[in-house]
């Protein structure tokens, strides 16, 4: 059966890096036919990243908004990637788009970010017959999410905004956003979109809580930096009590063994980032002094996740994707890649790999969220 003459989902495209003229044109190649109203654009390497953007600026219609972030990596169809750029196209037919650049997030300027979303609905005028999401990426050296999506939820109650936070592999140096051509730091993007598809949310992870609790001794909330666990030095005590040397620790430990806190009856992973110099742990979130946090301990790394997809009431016309690096080094140290991809490929899932994720008003980390387009035809 013919889709009716209104609809028109999302589209992807996906290409490897190399020559950015060459990789570009393989994109437009998808996107121009599409007449997009909004395209997000996510890759790695992040210095290929302004060029393509610039390249895709001179193909596209000139009313077609291009936003995106450097990434800790890419997925399509094709599973996990790196050095690869992965383009969502959102046809004018069926979406129409504004977009806000929050500024100066390390400024944490509330007020004025209030007084802008609020303009941004006033003039975007949302169709009530249409289904309203905000799309956010933000610069993940930024370290300001937890401020910024509390504001995103008091200023736009009514609005379901997820996203992203902007990575650079696995270096922690470097991360941007960009808006058309234009590379921007220390800011987020948020993308107010109405569509005529249907709309479904989706946030998944693998863990449980176990009954070893920790006490937060020590810790810099504004530094994102953790110092003392159960008054000992937070690196060895972390590592003793997942049982490995300090000496060991590395970004794989950390995601097989992530910290949890309690929130609301939920538990919210607090990833590890990195072992400091003098023995204490960077995270990816903030921590106060005093929080307790639970050891996590993972559970079947694929299958929840595909029960939760089998759930959607229709089959997805693509999943826009966001899922955190850890989850991705966990997965692929399991030898669970072409799984993963089998997945990716059967639910038109595209995205990227984060340094953070956003949902409904929380910042969190080693978790999938993303936001399923559903194809009212299909079962």
């Amino acid at each position: 059966m013919s889709k009716p003459s209104h609809i028109a989902p999302p589209v992807k495209a996906t290409v490897h890096l190399g020559d950015v003229t060459s990789a570009a044109a393989g994109l437009l190649s998808v996107l121009a036919p599409a007449e997009p109203d909004l395209v997000l654009i996510f890759a790695s390497p992040s210095t290929a990243l302004p060029a393509l953007a610039a390249e895709l600026r001179q193909g596209l219609a000139s009313g077609t908004r291009i936003v995106g972030c450097s990434s800790a990596g890419e997925l399509s169809g094709e599973g996990y990637l790196n050095g690869t750029a992965v383009a969502i196209g959102f046809p004018a037919r069926s979406f129409r788009s504004s977009v806000l650049v929050l500024d100066e997030l390390s400024r944490l300027p509330v007020s004025r970010w209030m007084t802008g979303l609020r303009d941004l609905v006033q003039r975007f005028q949302p169709d009530p017959g249409r289904r309203l999401f905000g799309v956010l990426l933000v610069d993940g050296s930024s370290q300001q999410e937890e401020v910024l999506v509390a504001t995103l939820d008091a200023a736009l109650p009514q609005v379901m905004v997820m996203g992203g936070s902007a990575g650079d592999g696995l270096d922690f140096a470097q991360t941007f956003v960009i808006a058309d051509q234009s590379v921007l730091r220390d800011v987020a993007i948020l993308c107010l979109i109405e569509t005529d598809l249907e709309v479904r949310d989706l946030i998944f992870d693998h863990f449980r809580a176990t009954d070893t609790r920790m006490i937060v001794t020590r810790a810099s909330p504004a530094e994102r930096l953790l110092m003392e666990i159960n008054a000992e030095p937070a690196a060895e005590e972390y590592a003793r009590i997942v049982g490995v040397p300090v000496s060991d620790l590395s970004p794989l430990v950390f995601a097989r063994h992530p910290l949890l806190v309690n929130m609301g009856g939920r538990y919210f992973v607090r990833a590890i980032r990195q072992q400091t110099e003098d023995g204490g742990l960077l995270l990816m979130s903030s921590i106060d002094t005093g929080a307790v946090m639970s050891l996590g301990l993972a559970e079947d790394l694929t299958e929840g996740f595909e029960a939760m997809l089998r759930d959607l009431p229709a089959t997805p016309s693509l999943i826009l994707s966001f899922d955190c690096i850890l989850r991705r080094l966990a997965m692929e140290h399991a030898g669970l890649g072409g799984v993963i991809r089998d997945i990716f490929d059967r639910y038109n899932m595209a995205g990227f790999n984060t340094f953070g994720e956003q949902h409904g008003g929380m910042h969190m980390n080693q978790t999938f969220v993303g936001l399923a387009f559903l194809d009212p035809e299909r079962p």
